[in-house]
C-alpha cells in the first residue's frame, strides 16, 4: 500500500483537522478488527502475541487494543517482552558480525521462561512477570509483578520476537498480530518517502526526546536494527492472524517539525550522513502540520510526547 503525496497535501490545505480525524478513525478501525480476531480466539487461548520491528508503534497499539477489548467486556493485561531479557553475560552473549553484542538477537530472551508462563496462564495459574533493568543491563526478578488471568481476561505479550519459532511455534493456539509502518508515500509512480524512513524518524525523534540518545547514535544502531529485522522478525510475520499497518498519512508532515532539526545536526563525517541528507530533503515535499493539532491519543504521541498514555 502507498499513500499519494498530492492527496496528503491537498487534504492538509483543505481541512487539516478533518484529515487528522479521518486518519485516526481509519487506524481505530484496524484496532477494532484486531480485537475481533482476539475475541474469536479467546476460547482457544488467552494469550496474544504482538510483534513488529522497531518504531512500529507496538506499545500504543497494544494499549488501544486493550481499550477496545475492555469496551467489549474483556479485561486485558499488556506485558512487555523486554522484561524477559536475560541478564547480559558478555562472555556468552550473541555477537554481530562486527563483534558487538547483538541486542536484536532472540537469544537474549529467556524463551523457556516465556513458554512456561504462557502455559501457566492458559491453565489459570499465577506467574510473576520479571522486571529488566536496562540501566544495569540485568533482570531483577525481585521486582516482578504477579499475574493470573481470570475468565474473560487476556494477556498481550508485546515484543519484536513474539512470532519467533521458539515462542509462537510452541504456542500455535495464541492469537498473533504483526505490526509495522509499511506504507510508502509516492507522487504518481515516484517514491517520495519510504515506510522504513517513517520508522527511523519515529525512533530518532523518540530516542532524542525521551531516551537521551543523540540522532548520530541512533543512526549507528539502525544498521544492526535493520539487520535484526531481516534475520529475526520479518521471516516470522506470516505467522500472524492479523497484519497491521501502523503508518498514518499525516505523520511525515508532523514529524517534519521534529526530525529535520536533529537530522541536520548529524556531523558531516558520520558514515550515514549522505543518507540523512536524502531523508532531510524528502521532508520538503510535505506541507507541515502543527503538532498541537495531533490528538492526545494518537499513536504518533508515543514518539513526540504529550499524549494521554503512559509509557514505561
Amino acid at each position: 500500500m502507498a499513500y499519494q503525496l498530492q492527496e496528503i497535501n491537498r487534504r492538509i490545505r483543505a481541512d487539516v483537522a478533518e484529515f487528522l480525524a479521518e486518519c485516526d478513525a481509519n487506524y481505530a478501525q484496524r484496532v477494532s478488527l484486531a480485537a475481533d480476531k482476539i475475541i474469536a480466539n479467546l476460547e482457544r487461548s488467552p494469550i496474544v502475541l504482538l510483534s513488529g520491528p522497531s518504531g512500529s508503534g507496538k506499545t500504543t497499539t497494544a494499549l488501544k487494543i486493550a481499550e477496545e477489548l475492555s469496551r467489549r467486556g474483556v479485561n486485558t493485561h499488556a506485558v512487555a517482552m523486554d522484561n524477559y531479557f536475560k541478564t547480559i553475560n558478555r562472555r556468552t552473549a550473541p555477537r554481530t558480525p562486527e563483534g558487538d553484542i547483538d541486542y536484536e538477537s532472540p537469544l537474549c530472551l529467556d524463551m523457556e521462561l516465556l513458554s512456561d508462563h504462557f502455559t501457566a496462564l492458559s491453565k489459570g495459574g499465577e506467574i510473576v512477570v520479571p522486571k529488566f533493568e536496562f540501566a544495569r543491563q540485568m533482570r531483577n526478578d525481585t521486582l516482578g509483578q504477579p499475574l493470573r488471568l481470570r475468565k474473560n481476561e487476556i494477556a498481550i505479550f508485546e515484543g519484536i520476537h513474539a512470532l519467533n519459532d521458539d515462542i509462537a511455534g510452541r504456542h500455535p493456539e495464541a492469537a498473533k498480530l504483526y505490526i509495522s509502518a509499511r506504507s510508502n508515500v509516492n507522487e504518481g509512480s515516484a517514491l517520495r518517502f519510504k515506510g522504513t524512513w517513517m520508522r527511523l524518524t519515529r525512533r530518532a525523534v523518540r530516542d532524542y526526546n525521551f531516551r537521551g540518545t543523540g540522532v548520530a547514535e541512533t543512526l549507528d544502531m539502525w544498521a544492526n536494527v535493520r539487520r535484526g529485522e531481516k534475520l529475526y522478525i520479518s521471516p516470522f510475520k506470516n505467522r500472524a492472524d492479523v497484519m497491521f499497518d501502523s503508518s498514518l498519512p499525516y505523520e511525515v508532515s508532523v514529524m517534519k517539525n521534529y526530525a529535520v532539526p536533529i537530522l541536520q545536526s548529524v556531523p558531516e563525517d558520520n558514515e550515514r550522513h549522505d543518507e540523512m541528507l536524502a531523508l532531510v530533503d524528502a521532508f520538503r515535499w510535505f506541507e507541515p502540520i502543527d503538532p498541537q493539532l495531533v490528538a492526545k491519543n494518537s499513536l504518533l504521541r508515543e514518539f513526540i510526547g504529550g499524549g494521554s498514555y503512559t509509557y514505561h
